[in-house]
């Protein structure tokens, strides 16, 4: 089998290249990588050649527009590489009969009420970054190729910056802390969706009906407030010179950190359906956290 990787460099990029390489052949591209097998996302038809001078079984798109509040500004360029890059590589796909894996976000939903939300709730986004996931799923879905769309949400990995690295440093500067408590969501480790995009891969090669667009979030739900309390808490307990305690980091709505883009409040996503089709148990979210964790601290 041969793997064409785009957004080699990012978050789930990285860990892809660990979990897709005993699939088979893959060759790995950033969004913007240069040469003879080129991938530039802001030019989305310049991918068409790319495909077809690979000729790949499965195409896996990793490479994403995400600064949200920047996508406001920028509306256009969140279009190109979040909604016309995946209708031209969905349409390679068709082309080749490859399939096409693609992520996609809670960002699609409105965030209201409480529940967690099925694949099949309507989408409403709330920002131009969830617009234009949508449109990049609809594009997918439209072409008829065989995909793979996994929705997952408040991804992090031990590489780079990420929410509990801000938490920590902050936490060793500051005596008091406000975290936004009306936020809810389950934090997720980009190893873990790596694994599980290997794991659904194969099952959908073995069973072709299972393609389809899935939810692939860890196990559980925090807010933001939740989130920085564990991180910080396992720090001391580690011996980090931690000043803050636990009852100064107060919960705050919001509208206390106004950004561009609006978010959404409830980011629960309903994973039944993925464990369900590919006998998964995913973890609950304090498991990588805590294992990231252990990597940044060590």
């Amino acid at each position: 089998m041969k793997i064409l990787l785009f957004g080699m460099n990012g978050q789930v990029g990285w860990e892809l290249q660990r979990s897709l390489a005993p699939l088979g052949e893959l060759v790995a591209l950033d969004f913007d990588s240069p040469g003879p097998l080129g991938a530039d996302f802001t030019r989305p038809e310049s991918l068409a050649a790319t495909v077809r001078a690979v000729a790949p079984q499965v195409i896996v798109n990793a490479a994403a527009h995400t600064a949200v509040d920047q996508a406001e500004g920028e509306p256009d360029i969140a279009r190109a590489i979040n909604a016309a890059a995946p209708a031209v590589l969905a349409r390679e796909a068709v082309a080749a009969g490859a399939m096409l894996v693609h992520y996609s976000t809670d960002y699609v939903f409105d965030g209201s009420g409480n529940q967690p939300w099925r694949e099949d709730a309507p989408t409403k986004p709330l920002n131009a970054y969830g617009q234009t996931k949508v449109e990049g799923e609809q594009a997918i879905r439209n072409s008829g190729c065989r995909h793979l769309i996994l929705r997952t949400s408040w991804l992090y990995s031990a590489r780079g910056g990420n929410f509990a690295r801000t938490m920590l440093r902050l936490a060793t500067e500051r005596d008091k802390l406000e975290v936004i408590d009306d936020q809810v969501g389950a934090p997720t480790g980009a190893d873990l969706l790596a694994d599980v995009t290997a794991h659904a891969l194969r099952g959908v090669f073995a069973n072709p009906e299972l393609a389809g667009t899935y939810h692939a979030v860890a196990g559980g739900a925090t807010s933001w407030h939740g989130y920085a309390r564990h991180v910080i808490e396992f720090a001391r307990l580690a011996g980090r010179p931690i000043r803050v305690q636990a009852q100064d980091i107060a919960p705050v709505a919001s509208s206390a950190f106004p950004t561009p883009a609006q978010r959404p409040l409830n980011s629960r996503l309903d994973t039944r359906k993925l464990k369900q089709a590919f006998g998964l148990t995913l973890p609950d979210w304090q498991t990588g956290v805590e294992r990231m964790l252990r990597e940044v601290l060590a």
